[in-house]
């Protein structure tokens, strides 16, 4: 923690910090930690889903602040693809206690260019309309394009991690459209809460490292971790 905060400040960012996971202070950086604290704060005051945008470079970087749940992921996923957005970064930082909050920041593309201010703008009121539960994402995505296209050559495993000592699903495909949806909508039915995540697309590849727990908040024993990996595999490579 940065020793320029004033003592109250640290005070305050310390006990915010006490409802993440042990590994939250060790290694998000500062800033970081008073940019989730701000979201969060402007969250409690005006009682809705925050969501912030900003330019970087040729990128456009999305982070927001919710309650976390189950289906989020799927329905965030979702309005990327159903507006063709490219992401590039993916930085997830949930809580473990009560309010459980989750704070995600993205960067993406579309067409290889940052976002417009009109894009920007529809996207947001997207986001905010489904993270309330006002409409289903599934209602802006082509049947045809995500729900009966399946990812290829896909990977996934189940562990603990050693560093972070949360349970860990890996998720590893073909990079292809919509893979992020894909890879979300087969997990949502787990009922699990994202804590943190690790995204690599290289050569190809999409593989995706989520830490999770379930929805109390609670760690995943070995044996049902890798019955859960196997299901996820199966609705992302089979027709249901």
């Amino acid at each position: 923690m940065s020793s320029s905060l004033h003592p109250s400040s640290q005070e305050i960012l310390k006990r915010f910090n006490l409802r993440f996971p042990k590994f939250y202070e060790q290694f998000v950086s500062t800033e970081i930690q008073l940019e989730n604290l701000g979201l969060a704060r402007k969250l409690y005051q005006t009682r809705q889903v925050v969501i912030c945008t900003e330019q970087e470079g040729e990128k456009t970087a999305i982070h927001f602040a919710a309650p976390n749940q189950p289906s989020l992921l799927r329905d965030v996923f979702g309005v990327l693809a159903a507006y063709n957005l490219t992401a590039h970064n993916l930085s997830i930082h949930g809580q473990i206690q009560s309010p459980t909050l989750i704070f995600m920041r993205l960067t993406v593309t579309r067409g290889g260019k940052p976002l417009t201010g009109k894009t920007q703008e529809n996207i947001c009121r997207a986001l905010r309309e489904a993270l309330a539960g006002r409409f289903e994402v599934e209602e802006m995505l082509s049947v045809e394009r995500f729900e009966n296209d399946y990812l290829e050559d896909v990977r996934t495993e189940f562990y603990i991690d050693q560093v972070f000592h949360l349970p860990a699903l890996l998720v590893e495909g073909n990079t292809q459209e919509g893979v992020f949806y894909k890879i979300a909508n087969a997990m949502a039915p787990e009922n699990l809460l994202v804590v943190n995540a690790n995204l690599i697309v290289w050569q190809g590849r999409t593989r995706l490292i989520l830490y999770v727990l379930n929805r109390q908040a609670s760690s995943i024993p070995d044996y049902l971790g890798h019955k859960l990996a196997d299901r996820v595999k199966q609705r992302l490579t089979q027709p249901v």
